[in-house]
């Protein structure tokens, strides 16, 4: 291993290099010289004990992954149960618009704290973390107000956008109903990756299984019970997220275990917030683009001869990539993490074994998610329809959506490597490059020029994955990690006081 001598002390010859700003309670001799003290642990970096700390990182974020995603699910599914087809209609066009301009986008938000508290909890600069999670809340909530404005008017732009009068104006009824939903998550997302950055992911797991089944009984309740109709699946998850902070808040504030990381509310945490802008824009579209790409092919596909059933293949199919993609993203946030506290530990070799490690268990296990999908493809369509035509076209689409699969293990874990070592701004370009240049315009050009129709638009994203995955294994493979711990440094050490003002 390259690195291996004890790295005692790490002298940073000029402050004024690394962005370390003056203030008034630092003398100019305090300036003169920052000596910061690593030590690196004696344990020997082995693949095993890699593999082992991945899986213990990586399956309890899946399982807390799958429940967020079947929240959503079970409220549509009891909105189809207990009401009728416009009902659904409405509640289905709304999940989906409130996924991509609201839940996703503070998800993306969020993702920051995976680089900011991943490096400060590697480098022992545990206060910052406190600081961090509080300057995303400030952020998000920002965000969220004017994710509610947009919503407010969304009415006007779906009807403008060719949707039905009524479904666009129940919609808007339905989003407005998931607002309290979206600020939740505004405090919620953060507080997962303040956890995660710490290793401390088992209370993830146990309370959001515990959510699904609370989110169980509200639905029942509201829709089954008080017949609140479609606005009741709205109301029902607004609770379910409400309960999930609620049992997070109570665990984290009330268990006594952060202390050293949390040290009160402070206003410094206000000046903090220009360091998470930075990261979080393009985390943010690093994360969107993706998404958004996603919600064009759907729209797309409802433009084609026969829609309903274009519609209804890309539908399953993206239902089951998604489905699927919970395992590589479980592994994206165990590697995101260990990569950031490694590079924040001065640790570089250590970073680069975690990725390589959790990058094969990712290709093993999207090996082994793709095999089941061709062994599967012609009973695969039964789960969702019985209608011969949607069976038989789900088979069609399988070894398609099977490559897909195993483009997302690949990707997935490479842009949680680019995450970890706060490389978003590259990741955000990647990933409109690959989908909005390549990706997009191929399928379009596919299904509606050269006539393949839905395959059309399945082709053109597995060109968009492809791009995005050469991209990345480029960028990962090019990257000099003992810079990205220096600039990890810089980064932590860019404010050298660290906040004391609390609010009182």
């Amino acid at each position: 291993m390259e690195f291996e001598s004890r790295l005692d002390t790490l002298l940073l010859p000029e402050p004024k290099d690394y962005g370390v700003q003056d203030t008034k309670n630092q003398s100019t001799t305090q300036h003169q010289q920052l000596t910061v003290k690593y030590v690196e642990e004696d344990e020997a970096h082995t693949l095993c004990d890699e593999g082992k700390k991945a899986v213990e990182l990586a399956w309890p974020l899946t399982v807390f992954n799958v429940c967020g995603f079947g929240i959503l699910v079970i409220t549509i599914m009891f909105v189809g149960h207990h009401g009728g087809e416009l009902e659904l209609s409405s509640a289905s066009l709304a999940t989906s618009f409130a996924g991509v301009t609201g839940f996703i986008v503070m998800l993306g938000l969020s993702s920051t704290m995976e680089t900011l508290c991943g490096q400060a909890y590697g480098a022992r600069k545990y206060e910052l973390l406190g600081v961090y999670l509080q300057a995303a809340w400030i952020v998000n909530v920002a965000v969220g107000v004017g994710v509610l404005c947009l919503w407010m008017n969304m009415e006007t732009i779906l009807i403008a956008a060719g949707q039905d009068p009524v479904i666009a104006r129940m919609a808007v009824k339905y989003l407005l109903y998931v607002t309290p939903g979206v600020f939740g998550a505004a405090f919620l997302q953060p507080i997962v990756k303040y956890l995660q950055s710490q290793s401390v992911v088992s209370p993830l797991l146990v309370i959001s299984v515990s959510t699904v089944f609370v989110h169980l009984i509200v639905c029942q309740l509201l829709l089954g019970t008080l017949n609140l109709g479609y606005t009741g699946g709205a109301l029902a998850t607004t609770v379910s997220y409400s309960f999930m902070l609620s049992v997070l808040c109570l665990y984290t504030w009330g268990s006594g275990k952060f202390k050293k990381t949390w040290t009160g509310f402070s206003w410094q945490a206000f000046t903090y917030v220009g360091v998470y802008l930075r990261l979080a824009v393009p985390s943010t579209f690093m994360l969107c683009l993706e998404y958004w790409t996603v919600e064009f092919l759907v729209i797309a596909a409802g433009l084609l001869p026969n829609p309903a059933l274009q519609v209804s293949l890309l539908a399953i199919g993206l239902n089951t990539t998604n489905l699927a993609f919970n395992i590589p993203v479980g592994l994206s946030a165990a590697v995101s993490t260990r990569v950031a506290n490694e590079l924040g530990a001065y640790r570089p070799q250590a970073a680069k074994l975690a990725g390589k490690v959790i990058l094969g268990i990712s290709i093993c296990c999207a090996i082994c998610i793709a095999t089941s999908m061709l062994l599967g493809r012609h009973i695969w369509g039964k789960a969702f329809s019985d209608v011969e035509q949607v069976i038989s076209g789900v088979s069609d689409l399988m070894p398609l959506i099977a490559l897909s699969a195993i483009f997302d293990g690949i990707q997935g874990v490479l842009s949680g490597i680019a995450r970890g070592s706060g490389r978003q701004d590259m990741g955000a370009i990647i990933n409109l490059t690959a989908f909005y240049v390549v990706g997009l315009p191929s399928g379009i050009f596919l299904a509606f020029v050269w006539k393949m129709s839905g395959k059309g638009l399945w082709v053109g994203l597995l060109l968009g994955q492809s791009t995005q995955t050469l991209l990345l294994v480029l960028l990962v493979a090019t990257m000099d990690w003992q810079k990205m711990s220096e600039d990890s440094l810089k980064r932590v050490h860019a404010h050298q006081s660290l906040p004391t003002t609390e609010i009182r």
